[in-house]
């Protein structure tokens, strides 16, 4: 492995970009308990991923273990923490602050991988003017603006499916780039604006479906 070496960014396989997070967090756990090496098995048999995938995987960002020993721990969470873009802040609006919305502020462990939360958006006047967890509240009007004075790279949203597209619209002229979307409706936007989709109930729709599956195998 090139130990202290950083890659320069390149665009992996969307399968493998969200493999590495499971890596980083299995290895992070191991530098915790002063594991200095791990092998591509060993990391197979605790995170259920095929060690040659893991390999593979790793080899994307010209990391390779030492034969018989394995991986540096500590290279290795240096690394994928760098090339996740997680060492780096991104000051993020958050656009949408009812109960996902306003847990999503108030979860700490998100700026451990970058993200920082720094202004949250509201069409609500019971809302607007207050803060959670520090982080202030206003008027979806004042988007804008705001984007100018905090630099907001990434707006999260978290809105009633009916406002999504036109707060989507807002997020987007205010002049942020990168939208990561909880709703469940398929936001339109121009090539240059980066979305990324996580919806809680497609996911809840693929479980109960895999469950309704096991229970008909038995």
């Amino acid at each position: 492995m090139n130990e202290g070496k950083f890659t320069p960014k390149v665009m992996l396989p969307e399968p493998t970009v969200r493999r590495l997070p499971w890596y980083l967090a299995f290895v992070n756990i191991l530098r915790g308990k002063g594991v200095e090496y791990i092998s591509s098995t060993q990391i197979s048999k605790e995170i259920n991923v095929d060690s040659s995938q893991i390999a593979k995987d790793l080899s994307f960002l010209n990391i390779r273990g030492k034969t018989r020993i394995g991986y540096h721990v500590e290279t290795l969470a240096t690394v994928l923490a760098d090339f996740l873009g997680f060492k780096t802040i991104h000051n993020t609006f958050m656009i949408g602050v009812g109960s996902l919305g306003g847990a999503l502020v108030q979860d700490s462990g998100l700026s451990q991988y970058g993200l920082r939360i720094v202004a949250g958006f509201d069409i609500n006047p019971d809302i607007i003017g207050t803060s959670r967890a520090g982080v202030p509240i206003y008027d979806v009007a004042e988007m804008g603006i705001r984007q100018k004075e905090l630099d907001a790279e990434i707006g999260i949203l978290a809105v009633p499916v009916e406002h999504a597209q036109e707060a989507a619209n807002s997020i987007i002229e205010a002049g942020i780039k990168a939208i990561w979307n909880f709703t469940p409706f398929r936001i339109k936007a121009g090539e240059d604006i980066v979305i990324q989709n996580t919806s809680i109930y497609s996911h809840l729709a693929v479980m109960y479906n895999r469950m309704e599956s096991k229970s008909t195998e038995k």
